[in-house]
């Protein structure tokens, strides 16, 4: 079968039925043309902040690749994370479920039926399905696959040859090798999970670039955030501000002097800019292959990071930094007037399941707590959307270590809450963008505290 994006269908007598995800049907006398299912592809980076991205703004990170895609997209400024940590983002990414839904607290399976998760019922539904790179929930199920390769750890990987590829080029070869050999009579989702710009955590150099790429950024000096200090370190609650928490640990690790901190991010950069590159060879895969029209294309990623805001490093907690990510959707059902256009409302990792179902045409599970966000770009009406959403992250090995984290996340305010301490913080973003300034305990807020604090509590109480 040809690998165009549409094909006839002669036929002479009644009407043909079919059984195809999503198709769209015009008869002009005894001919009926048919749009082929529409393909899912998921471009899903580790460890990147909502502006590790040219296009965002960043006066440093080269993303040509994505800056691209990006003109070709809707992309979504405000779009967060419900858990800012791998597996349990990743879960919610498969989910469309809060982890107080789908059951991963770390690494582990989730507890959600396969056959209600958006690959899943992609497959059910006849499509040909990949994963490539990082699962990191248990052992990801290879006979749920058609084609599966799930590696993540090390930014550099013997091969059985005895040589080494490097991770982000491993993601390109093995999705290409996907593309490459799927059956062109079935529509195909592929998901590609890179590992960059995860760091390799047991090196200490944390962040292994490709050798071609250490001549990018080597004379341009590293913005150092303002909040970067030792000062807002100490604002923090004691039981977060301490040396003990792993956050700052891993300050240690990549920040904790200048020099540290302008080799760290430079590698961190360059990585980026390696999974930028990659995005575009499989993207121009998609073009050879006469698809791309025809494909609904999703870049995003699991979870934000600290480069050394209020001292720490990594992820996990409340801030915009770790929960502010970046996402940008290609769809080909979008009017040409909308593409390249941002929009800043409220979106989460647990939209994406829907919306991906929404778009090839099968109706999305009860269990899912995700919205379709397509009306957000294709409605000509503005359509009702969230203003505010519920953020969860639990403890993991001790308090000391990562203590469990909550919030209740608006535009112009935010209200943290550590469970295991009782601890309620108050940030009004308006005013204070990178949360330095915690209103909790001033009398003249206690009205906004009591509203959000309530507010707080049922949208807990919904997630589960």
């Amino acid at each position: 079968m040809s690998k165009s994006s549409s094909y006839l269908i002669l036929f002479v007598f009644g009407i043909v039925t079919f059984s195809t995800s999503r198709t769209q049907a015009v008869e002009v006398g005894e001919i009926q043309s048919e749009v082929a299912p529409m393909n899912v592809l998921v471009l899903y980076a580790d460890d990147w902040r909502h502006d590790t991205l040219g296009v965002a703004g960043n006066p440093v990170v080269k993303t040509p690749n994505l800056d691209q895609l990006a003109s070709e997209s809707v992309r979504f400024t405000q779009n967060c994370v419900t858990t800012s940590i791998c597996g349990i983002s990743r879960a919610s990414l498969f989910t469309g479920q809060w982890m107080s839904r789908h059951g991963n607290r770390s690494f582990k399976p989730w507890e959600t039926a396969w056959d209600e998760t958006y690959p899943g019922l992609l497959r059910n539904h006849g499509y040909h399905l990949g994963h490539v790179g990082k699962w990191h929930n248990g052992t990801i199920p290879a006979d749920k696959f058609d084609f599966s390769r799930s590696y993540y750890g090390t930014h550099w990987i013997k091969q059985p040859d005895g040589s080494k590829i490097h991770v982000t080029k491993k993601n390109e070869k093995d999705a290409l090798d996907f593309l490459k050999s799927r059956p062109t009579d079935k529509p195909f989702c592929l998901t590609v999970a890179f590992f960059a710009t995860h760091a390799e955590d047991s090196s200490p150099l944390q962040f292994l670039p490709q050798p071609e790429s250490m001549t990018l950024y080597q004379d341009v000096t590293i913005p150092v955030a303002v909040n970067a200090t030792q000062e807002s370190f100490d604002r923090l609650p004691d039981f977060v501000g301490n040396e003990k928490n792993e956050g700052r640990n891993r300050w240690h690790w990549r920040f904790d002097t200048p020099e540290k901190h302008q080799t760290m991010m430079k590698n961190y950069y360059r990585l980026a800019t390696e999974v930028d590159s990659t995005c575009g060879r499989i993207l121009a895969e998609l073009k050879k292959q006469g698809v791309d029209d025809n494909t609904l294309v999703i870049f995003t990623t699991d979870n934000g990071y600290y480069h050394a805001e209020h001292g720490l490093a990594d992820k996990w907690y409340p801030h915009q930094e770790s929960i502010r990510v970046p996402l940008m959707v290609r769809d080909p059902r979008m009017p040409v007037d909308r593409k390249g256009k941002t929009n800043d409302e409220f979106t989460l990792n647990v939209d994406l399941a829907p919306t991906i179902l929404a778009a090839v045409g099968i109706d999305a599970p009860e269990t899912m707590q995700g919205s379709d966000i397509s009306p957000l770009y294709l409605s000509d009406e503005n359509p009702k959307w969230r203003d505010e959403f519920f953020y969860e992250h639990p403890m993991l090995k001790s308090t000391d270590f990562i203590p469990a984290s909550e919030a209740l996340v608006r535009k112009d305010w935010k209200y943290f809450y550590w469970p295991e301490f009782d601890r309620e913080q108050l940030f009004d973003l308006k005013n204070d963008p990178i949360e330095e300034n915690d209103l909790a305990a001033d009398p003249s807020y206690a009205a906004q505290l009591r509203d959000m604090r309530t507010r707080f509590a049922q949208l807990k109480a919904e997630a589960k």
